[in-house]
């Protein structure tokens, strides 16, 4: 069989070194033609990136494209991700991924090579090195334990208790852990005697067991080697070439100990030096890409490539100029470290390469385009009444075939209903690879206007035969014609497959593939091609209002009321609400018999043993007890007085509640004239200052705080995100839109260090624009705090920053604009007072990383806006937390394992007696750490410096008290022991934990505690809290916690925490917040409310459940039955689908049912019905006392088909018609509904 073939873009001809193209519109469309290219060069393709994201998404888009095809790898070459002269290290996943490459591409026939242009500058460890560095692991193979320890240590491994990072080992026993580098999962070596018994490799987080394997490859652990040679080679430069003092140096003392330095790499051609013979000076014996990479390789130069390369190397130089005279860490000059612009471009320019030109470029005439056409957009709009009228034009139009490129299987899912519904049913295909038009696998051929053919060597039988790329006639007669194979046009009532026998040659040749499918294949952009004849569809031509918005994969319970009322986390036994029933105790779920039919049910017990089952579709009733601890929460009888008072006593209070608290809220709204008018031709060109790619929750913060200051009412807004998540940086744009305006902005923080942190960065931020950033600190004499009071009085400072020294009545303002509130928490009564006095007349941010209960309840109550940050920053990692008693061998094995990456250790200890003491300890146990002491007793100079020393790597340990709780962020510094953790609340050790895990480096938290039956139930209660809370983003969940911990007293006010014991937070929280809509609405609040949650029961007699084979997990389970049926409208069901598709696989039938009647469920809310039923017979609609259906349409059915309508009493229409199959339900239950809906 001869499979079809694809033209080969322009590549330099025999005796050219140049070819030239011109950028496709679409960034897809130009991967599309890099991986033809490269299937056609014999050799390498090494694809320059102008920056990191681009080359990111050239990569991700060649995986999509080439998804099947192991003939031509991809493999990335990443960037370190630092800054140049950073001092810290690359993540230890790039560092790996960085080494399989350098191991892997001197043997790399043909593919394609990805790397950013300032990665490709840089000067990487010769050849020898990794291959010399490598060697081979394998079942029956002789080893010493003891002998590979040193082995491992001297290739650069790190000895560690628990393996969790590409680089780690450790040694219990007879079993070797260890973390290849270049290895997906680490490996559980097991030695019988003295030879290797099996080689497993296991989950690092779980430390469970996978796969056997026969044999690893181990590369080096780092890309500088760290035997004693190298080390002492690298200790006599230091000494020698830069005159370092040898006991200052912490880079110097790091390395003498066998410590890898954190940024050892930017000193890695020190390492790799060539002897030097007498009177010369060393030889420079580092490599490039190119030496790795051989005499084949073809650069292909992406747009922009030139002008990212200079930016970089100014960049460069500029670092170096401000850092260069640190004696104590002295630095490579540029040209040491990378190979300048110049150089690079001489390198280039003796080699064949492709340029891709874009449409700006001076040349562009001369650039030749690779026929590929613009997508017009093809909005869906699955509201309107002809959702896919665009789609449908252009497939009746277009010629060729074409494919939609779903991101994931769910939205494939979502993207079929919608289709569906406009009338379109695209073939499911499983990826790109299956939609291009060859059967047997992919053969490019020659472009018309190529004088040579150019063959893929897409395997080791490629070229056996040269059959294999040629055409049948009837393909050669087409392709001389300047045609390409098409399929009749497409009407939208023909079979979505291509015509039989198109195309095909007398040997039968397998029929083209659809002519209009739909695959998983995540792709940037959408893109048409002249040859093959194909459109790809992706959803920013589908729904362009998405379009530069990626997709993230939707966390279940992120928003604040899902954290809160989230049911994952009960346990059997814990106490749980019932809106109707009141607090009984959970016993877990249980599969019955329910007419015939399986259901899941919630089981819940009650006093006297009494149970209810409540089915799945009824779970918006049930939420997780919070407001006591579960030993003190009430348990309630079924069918008794005491739940019914309780909640009205709740409503009462609620109600009194919400309207002194709307009163507030109006006083301030009342107060007109604020409005800011942000300058965005000066704002724009700060926010673009910021070094750091926003994350999505982080925009939508800063978006909502600029809407808010440009409104007439003063702003109150919350933002709560994870410490280190980025609230700084909208204070920081906060206060830049509001000082551009004109206004002042103070900034009030609770503690003088944290003053000082954030002095620096609002300084560093502002350094570029007329305005003035001072603080108001302890670390300065009373003259200069006076002189800087006369300057906030005269409107001479912008941007004051300080404690509640800010709050005292000679702090005086021209005119105040803006106040910014960090941890809002730490502030006592008066502060508190002295804010909301602030409140009504200024613009008021506040930022929190655990907002405190009162804060929590009105942000949730609607009363203060709210804006959460539960987005990592990019490569941030969550903070492993431990749980444990002092133990000298567990605690020297932490300081251990940061020390030997570089890193930093916090030690607190909150005793300012005996920190002396604990100094002498620690120096004992750990006797290679550098301990500096830091509390608040000393003189403010002293605390200043020695904060200082810490942070410019002085000392490696810093022992202190909670002085450190706000204020520093030092990014080297990543693992944290807090000394009898017992003693601190909640919020305190969450904030603590907050001062590791800033960089993208891997954290710990040692929380040490005696033992455990000498601490308080409640001291054991908050430790379980933060161990488990360790995923990122977790502040506002352990917030909600401490109202269980420590009760709800503080949530506003002690009269009314005894009402929120007896009902729970949660369904408080939604009493306050149906109060807060009556009462804005005009009404008075019903006390008795509650049918609105409620809502219409749908019985269909199917199986409508989570099947324990589809998903074990029973908390998963529940908390997703609680979201379908929390659901407010259809498009959070559909996004839950493609959640769960995602998840877990295709829905089962029985999932799918309980999705449509969550939907049927949706409609009947809106109509005032309160039960729908239907069986087999047929069945009937209950209607609530005040249906939103209009009787004259109700009249006109029974009129039309009385055989099929009539009405049982006055609220209930029956309906007689034989449904067998759950089909037949639906469908009538779907026609039944659209026809009481008023037209």
């Amino acid at each position: 069989m001869a499979p079809l073939s694809f033209p080969v873009p322009p590549l330099p001809k025999s005796g050219q070194l140049r070819a030239f193209w011109r950028a496709p519109a679409s960034s897809t469309a130009l991967a599309w033609h890099i991986a033809c290219a490269a299937a056609a060069h014999r050799g390498p393709l090494l694809v320059v990136a102008r920056d990191n994201q681009s080359a990111h998404q050239i990569e991700a888009d060649l995986h999509t494209l080439l998804a099947g095809d192991g003939s031509l790898p991809v493999v990335p070459f990443p960037d370190w991700e630092t800054l140049p002269y950073d001092q810290f290290s690359p993540h230890p996943d790039i560092i790996s991924q960085r080494l399989s490459a350098l191991h892997r591409l001197p043997t790399l026939q043909q593919g394609i090579v990805v790397v950013p242009v300032q990665t490709l500058m840089q000067r990487v460890a010769p050849l020898r090195y990794i291959v010399g560095g490598s060697f081979d692991l394998r079942v029956a193979q002789r080893l010493d334990l003891e002998a590979e320890k040193r082995r491992l240590e001297s290739a650069g491994y790190r000895n560690v208790p628990q393996v969790m990072d590409p680089g780690d080992f450790a040694v219990r026993g007879g079993l070797l852990d260890v973390y290849p580098m270049g290895a997906d999962t680490p490996l559980r070596i097991e030695l019988l005697d003295e030879d290797i018994d099996s080689i497993r490799a296991f989950d690092p987080e779980s430390q469970r067991s996978l796969d056997h394997v026969q044999e690893v490859k181990m590369l080096p652990g780092r890309e500088v080697p760290m035997d004693d040679v190298s080390v002492e080679r690298v200790l006599a430069t230091l000494r020698e070439r830069f005159d370092v003092d040898t006991r200052r140096s912490a880079l110097y003392q790091d390395l003498k100990a066998r410590l890898a330095p954190s940024g050892i790499e930017y000193y890695l051609p020190l390492f790799f030096q060539e002897a030097r013979s007498a009177g010369s000076a060393a030889r420079d014996a580092t490599a490039t890409l190119f030496d790795y990479l051989g005499e084949t390789v073809l650069p292909l130069l992406a747009p922009g490539v030139g002008a990212a390369a200079d930016a970089f190397w100014a960049q460069t130089q500029n670092r170096y100029e401000q850092r260069r005279h640190d004696v104590e860490r002295p630095l490579l000059a540029p040209e040491e470290l990378y190979q300048a612009p110049d150089t690079l471009r001489e390198k280039l320019n003796g080699l064949p390469r492709i340029e891709v030109w874009a449409a700006d470029h001076a040349r562009i005439e001369d650039a030749q385009a690779l026929g590929d056409q613009p997508l017009p957009p093809l909005p869906v709009a699955a509201k309107d009444a002809a959702p896919a009228e665009a789609l449908k034009s252009f497939l009746g139009s277009y010629a060729g075939r074409v494919l939609i490129a779903a991101d994931s299987p769910g939205r494939r899912e979502a993207l079929l209903e919608v289709l569906a519904a406009a009338g379109l049913k695209p073939e499911v295909i499983p990826n790109f690879a299956a939609f291009l038009p060859s059967p047997t696998g992919r053969r490019w051929r020659e472009a018309p206007d190529e004088g040579t053919t150019l063959a893929a060597s897409s395997s080791k039988k490629a070229a056996a035969s040269s059959a294999s790329v040629s055409s049948t006639a009837a393909q050669k007669k087409q392709v001389a014609s300047g045609r390409t194979l098409t399929p009749t046009p497409l009407s939208h009532g023909d079979s979505l497959r291509s015509p039989a026998g198109e195309g095909l040659d007398s040997a039968g040749v397998e029929a083209m593939p659809a002519a209009f499918a739909i695959a998983v294949a995540p792709l940037d952009d959408g893109f048409a091609l002249d040859d093959p004849h194909i459109a790809v569809l992706t959803e920013r031509q589908l729904f362009p209002e998405r379009a530069g918005q990626p997709r993230r994969t939707r966390r279940a319970g992120r928003e604040p009321e899902a954290i809160i009322r989230d049911l994952g986390e009960l346990t059997e036994g814990a106490p749980i609400v019932h809106e109707d029933h009141g607090v009984g105790r959970y016993r877990g779920l249980i599969v019955l018999d329910a007419g015939g039919m399986p259901g899941e049910f919630l089981e819940i017990e009650y006093a006297k043993g009494d149970r209810l089952y409540v089915p799945v579709a009824q779970l918006h009733l049930i939420s997780r007890y919070s407001g006591a601890s579960a030993d003190t929460a009430p348990l309630h009888s079924l069918g008794g007085e005491q739940w019914s008072k309780a909640k009205r006593r709740a409503a009462e209070k609620v109600r009194d509640v919400a309207a002194e608290l709307l009163e507030i809220q109006a006083r301030r709204r009342a107060r007109a004239g604020l409005a800011l008018q942000v300058d965005r031709a000066m704002y724009e060109p700060f926010a673009a200052g910021f070094p750091f790619e926003e994350t999505t929750d982080q925009l939508a913060a800063i978006e909502a705080t600029l809407r808010d200051l440009g409104s007439s009412q003063p702003m109150d807004r919350v933002v709560c995100g994870d410490v280190g998540f980025g609230k700084t940086e909208v204070a920081v744009r906060a206060a830049f839109a509001a000082a551009s305006a004109g206004k002042q902005v103070a900034v009030l923080v609770p503690t003088t260090l944290l003053a000082e942190q954030h002095y620096r960065n609002f300084r560093d931020r502002f350094a570029d624009w007329p305005l003035r950033v001072e603080v108001l600190s302890r670390f300065k004499s009373a003259k200069e705090i006076k002189a800087e009071l006369e300057k906030v009085a005269d409107g001479g400072i912008d941007v004051i920053i300080g404690t509640h020294r800010l709050l005292q009545p000679d702090v005086k303002f021209k005119d105040l604009g803006l106040v910014v509130v960090d941890e809002e928490q730490r502030f006592g009564v008066r502060q508190k007072e002295a804010l909301k006095a602030l409140r009504a007349n200024v613009h008021l941010l506040t930022l929190t990383a655990t907002p405190i209960p009162r804060t929590l309840n009105m942000a949730m109550a609607g009363l203060r806006d709210l804006s959460i940050i539960a987005t990592a920053p990019p490569n941030r990692l969550a903070v492993q937390t431990f749980v444990t008693a002092w133990d000298n061998a567990l605690l020297r094995e932490a300081f251990q394992r940061e020390l030997a990456r570089g890193g930093q250790l916090y030690f607190l200890h909150n005793d300012v007696e005996s920190i002396g003491r604990m100094q002498r300890e620690l120096s004992e146990l750990v006797p290679e750490a550098r301990i500096g002491i830091a509390h608040g007793q000393m003189p403010e100079r002293e605390l200043e410096r020695v904060m200082l020393d810490f942070q410019k790597q002085r000392f490696n340990v810093l022992l202190s008290t909670t002085i450190i709780e706000s204020g520093i962020d030092i990014p080297n510094a990543n693992t944290i022991v807090i000394n009898r953790a017992d003693r601190f609340g909640l919020a305190q050790l969450h904030q603590l934990r907050g001062r590791v895990g800033r960089s993208h480096h891997r954290a710990y938290a040692y929380l040490l505690v005696p033992d455990r039956r000498s601490i308080t139930g409640d001291a054991q209660k908050r430790l379980d809290a933060i161990a488990s809370m360790d995923e990122l983003g977790a502040g506002f969940t352990l917030a909600t916690h401490d109202l269980e911990i420590r009760g709800a007293g503080e949530l506003l006010g002690e009269d009314q925490s005894g009402q929120m014991a007896e009902v729970g937070f949660s369904l408080y929280t939604e009493l306050l917040e149906r109060a807060v809509r009556s009462i804005r609405q005009g009404k008075l609040p019903d006390l008795d409310a509650g049918e609105e949650a409620r809502g219409a029961e749908v019985e269909l007699h199917v199986p409508a459940l989570i099947p324990d084979d589809y998903l074990p997990d029973v908390h998963t389970r529940l908390t997703l039955y609680k979201r379908i049926s929390s659901a407010r409208d259809s498009e959070q069901l559909r996004e839950l689908q493609v959640e769960m598709i995602d998840r877990f696989g295709l829905l089962p039938d029985a999932v799918k049912h309980l999705f449509a009647i969550a939907e049927l469920k949706l409609q009947a809310n809106t109509l005032g019905i309160r039960k729908l039923e239907l069986g087999e017979n047929g069945g009937r609609i209950v209607f609530e006392a005040k249906p939103d259906v209009d009787p004259m349409t109700i009249i006109q059915m029974i009129q039309k088909q009385p055989r099929l309508y009539a009405m049982d009493g006055p609220d209930k229409l029956k309906l007689k018609l034989p449904l067998p199959e759950a089909a037949d339900r639906f469908n009538a239950a779907r026609g039944l509904l659209a026809a009481l809906s008023p037209r």
